[in-house]
């Protein structure tokens, strides 16, 4: 039947039996493969992480002019790994740097839903906190 239209005889899966076949254009449908192949693989980008820092002393405009900044990495599949440095006497004032981190979740929450992946945690320099997209 394949010859007759001049068209080609395609194993679809070779996993059951007997073996399931179509007729087709076989270029077509090599295309059509490798097309799938390239959609999953932008779909697994989701990996890669940009970083924000934000400061102790930072000014809520400036929250969320990051807050923006993290909303378009969200959306193009970034992960966002969020750090607020401290730097001398401003060790000694964590739950206020936690405040600032709050208040920039808050913020963020309010343009784009996100999940957190890893929890705020105190490092020897200051806090950091990964955040990806909700999936929905």
């Amino acid at each position: 039947m394949a010859r007759e239209r001049n068209l080609d005889l395609i194993q679809v899966t070779e996993k059951v039996m007997p073996p399931v076949c179509k007729i087709g254009d076989y270029g077509k449908y090599f295309y059509s493969l490798q097309k799938k192949e390239r959609k999953a693989k932008i779909k697994t980008k989701t990996g890669e992480l940009k970083g924000i820092r934000i400061s102790f002393g930072i000014s809520v405009h400036d929250l969320e002019t990051k807050a923006k900044q993290a909303q378009k990495f969200l959306e193009k599949g970034y992960k966002i790994k969020l750090e607020l440095i401290l730097r001398g006497r401003e060790k000694a004032l964590g739950n206020f740097a936690k405040e600032k981190v709050n208040q920039f979740m808050e913020i963020l929450g309010k343009l784009i839903p996100f999940k957190i992946e890893r929890e705020l945690k105190r490092e020897p320099r200051g806090f950091t906190m990964i955040i990806a997209k909700a999936t929905n």
